[in-house]
């Protein structure tokens, strides 16, 4: 999904916890007992994940959307 978002807009973002840079990271998203591997923004030490804010009320809304009227 990474291909939604653009990542280069959250260069330097560093972990609220950990202070360290975030990395681009296959993440597992889950909804309604379906999960999804996803590229986003990680945290390596704690694993703090971001998502988006265009990412969750674009793309990610749709897919709920879609699994919801399953």
């Amino acid at each position: 999904m990474s291909e939604y978002f653009d990542p280069s807009k959250y260069e330097g973002w560093v972990c609220a916890d950990c202070n360290i840079p975030l990395q681009l990271s296959k993440v597992d998203v889950s909804y309604l007992g379906n999960s999804f591997p996803v590229d986003l923004l990680k945290c390596p030490n704690c694993g703090l994940v971001l998502i988006p804010e265009e990412l969750a009320l674009g793309k990610m809304a749709e897919v709920e959307k879609a699994l919801e009227d399953k």
